[in-house]
């Protein structure tokens, strides 16, 4: 094929798409949505040209990546895998979700502990599942969807990541700036703080997956260190019997209602999850990528929950510290530091560090994403879009950096309706559709090959119709979450909406149509 015609296939009705073996044997610096193009193609522009001279900064878009660039297996590959997924989730926002069990709901330690624990297990089985599609393919995560959701609703997706993705980093950007101006004692505004952890976070994201990927495998020492003397220093004083007084109802209701948000904060994990291993071959076995995530991600998110929970109950049950600290995401943070001086402050630090180290992913993937939208977006290079996407979500922290446990209530389990349902479509299309006819990854930008996705999106719009009867927010509440006493089971009604309904219109749809 010449590749005047691959990069005239976005202009085309019908495209044109690369045969496998090319894929195989050539290198991408694509920028482009709809084309592949040459590695050794001499940038058009200035900016092209100047992005292409900074070392070690990755210029590739999402194209896949093809097999003579992937790494090989290593004795160390599982380990780099584990490490990764481990620093990702070990993360301090984490911490602020686990608080909400006690110091929101009002739950007891244990009901807590087991609703978090329990939660983000579900939820990484969803991440797990997701991540093998990244050595399979060369694809990143909203590629392979489009062979699930078909080319243009896949796009629908993309949309509900990037407004997922700049919520995760605004929460995250908000809880470090907290806590650098506590750490300063006041002489350092959280506004400031905002912009230190978006602008540390874009500089990582701007080089791209190898290099974050050396960062993550170092990052979760200190951090684990540091939650060791929040342990230390914290735990004496975790008061393990204290349950605001509700009725039956109420506490199962809060209960599920945790449950979900526990099961949100992997969940959001889902979308970019085969991002980060396009760089595998595909040799890798699925059970290992599967295992291998659930592991790592669950034990670190477990941590921090567990962690969170306990310093919801000192606050709730101390009204000296609550009066010292405040109950705002960074006030309780500092509480497991209390008494510990400057020691405690420069754990806090490291606590930022961590933030990070959790916020650069969504960076990274935003970019991404708003390629993928194609058009003239998929024209535009990655680190425009990743500055861009750091300049807006720093916007949105500064403007709500006094409603984060509103934002956190209202805005993780709205994550998770989409999610699951991405999922569940997911799932359903490998095990009953594909499993016996398999994938063509070649035909990853091509319209024609590609499912229309018109069973996915109905079913995808039911699923919606499930989640919006069963949601229970401080706006919202659902007739169904009324009946059962206020608790959100927005996405187990999304989930079990999509999940009935989309077999037989994808079985309807392979027989009028045949993709």
């Amino acid at each position: 094929m010449k590749l005047e015609d691959i990069e005239k296939a976005d202009s085309s009705s019908t495209l044109e798409c690369p045969s496998q073996s090319y894929l195989d044997k050539t290198a991408s610096n694509s920028f482009s949505n709809d084309s592949v193009e040459k590695p050794d193609l001499v940038p058009q522009s200035r900016w092209q040209r100047w992005i292409a001279s900074l070392k070690n900064v990755e210029s590739s878009g999402i194209e896949p990546v093809p097999i003579n660039k992937r790494e090989p297996i290593t004795p160390s590959t599982i380990l780099h895998m584990l490490l990764m997924w481990f620093s990702m989730t070990l993360a301090t926002n984490n911490i602020i979700v686990g608080s909400m069990g006690t110091l929101v709901l009002g739950l007891s330690y244990r009901d807590a502990a087991l609703c978090a624990v329990f939660g983000c297990l579900a939820g990484n089985f969803t991440v797990g599942f997701i991540s093998i599609w990244g050595p399979k393919s060369g694809n990143r995560t909203l590629i392979v969807a489009r062979y699930f959701m078909g080319y243009y609703p896949s796009k629908v997706c993309i949309i509900l990541n990037l407004f997922t993705n700049i919520g995760y980093s605004m929460v995250n950007s908000v809880v470090g700036g907290q806590i650098l101006s506590v750490v300063s004692g006041g002489h350092l505004s959280v506004i400031v703080g905002i912009i230190i952890i978006a602008v540390s976070s874009w500089v990582m994201a701007l080089f791209g997956m190898k290099i974050f990927q050396l960062y993550e495998r170092v990052a979760w020492l200190p951090q684990l260190l540091v939650i060791c003397v929040m342990v230390g220093s914290a735990g004496p004083n975790f008061d393990f019997n204290i349950q605001t007084p509700m009725s039956t109802e109420q506490l199962m209701a809060k209960r599920l209602t945790f449950f979900s948000l526990a099961l949100s904060i992997p969940l959001a994990w889902a979308p970019l999850a085969a991002d980060y291993y396009v760089y595998l071959p595909p040799q890798m076995k699925s059970s290992r990528i599967f295992l291998a995530t659930v592991f790592a991600a669950t034990s670190a998110m477990s941590i921090v929950f567990l962690m969170g929970i306990g310093l919801g109950t000192v606050i709730a049950s101390s009204a000296h510290l609550a009066a010292k600290y405040g109950s705002s995401p960074g006030g309780v943070l500092m509480t497991a530091y209390d008494g510990l001086g400057g020691f405690g402050k420069f754990c806090a630090v490291i606590n930022v560090l961590a933030l990070v180290a959790n916020n650069t992913p969504g960076a990274y993937s935003m970019g991404m994403n708003l390629q993928m939208i194609g058009g003239i977006f998929g024209k535009v290079h990655r680190p425009v879009w990743t500055t861009l996407a750091t300049v807006i979500y720093a916007a949105c922290a500064m403007g709500g950096r006094d409603q984060l446990y509103e934002v956190f209530k209202s805005f993780l389990p709205l994550i998770g309706y989409w999610v699951m349902m991405f999922v569940v479509i997911v799932f359903e299309e490998h095990m009953i559709f594909r499993r016996n006819r398999g994938y063509d990854w070649s035909q990853w930008n091509c319209r024609d090959k590609l499912p229309l996705g018109i069973a996915a999106g109905v079913a995808f719009l039911i699923g919606w119709a499930g989640a919006i009867v069963g949601m229970s927010q401080a706006y919202y509440i659902g007739p169904i979450a009324q009946m059962a006493g206020g608790a959100d089971l927005g996405l187990w009604l999304g989930a079990g909406f999509t999940m009935l309904f989309f077999p037989p219109l994808r079985a309807f749809e392979l027989k009028l149509i045949g993709r």
